[in-house]
């Protein structure tokens, strides 16, 4: 069982950056891992993700040059920066873990509210 736990959610101007950090109670290493948001009336998207060891980063295009992934194994922590911010960023972000050797073995955080005024 893992449970995750995201912070550093809050209310920045357009422009401005934020950082996310998900805090994870077992080990993530043989997880990926990722971000999601959801803004209201609309779906869960993806944000980015890492590969289980941090091999590999990848994110959508919206996120693409603006929002970098990394995580800390050692610390089981997943951070995400978020540089140039946008109204339209306005989102509740999720943390996401799946493990890599037991299907369907995924957990989700409760998710930390960030926005973005113009």
């Amino acid at each position: 069982q893992v449970q995750l736990v995201e912070s550093g959610g809050g209310l920045v101007q357009a422009g401005g950056s934020l950082r996310l950090s998900c805090a994870a109670s077992g080990r993530t290493f043989t997880y990926d891992m990722g971000w999601y948001r959801q803004a209201p009336g609309k779906e869960r998207e993806f944000v980015a993700g890492s590969r289980w060891g941090g091999s590999s980063t990848y994110y959508a295009d919206f996120a693409k040059g603006r929002f970098a992934i990394s995580r800390d194994n050692a610390k089981n922590t997943l951070y995400l920066q978020m540089n140039s911010l946008k109204p339209e960023d306005t989102s509740i972000y999720y943390c996401n873990a799946k493990n890599v050797a037991v299907l369907g073995r995924e957990y989700w955080g409760q998710g930390t509210q960030v926005t973005v005024s113009s």
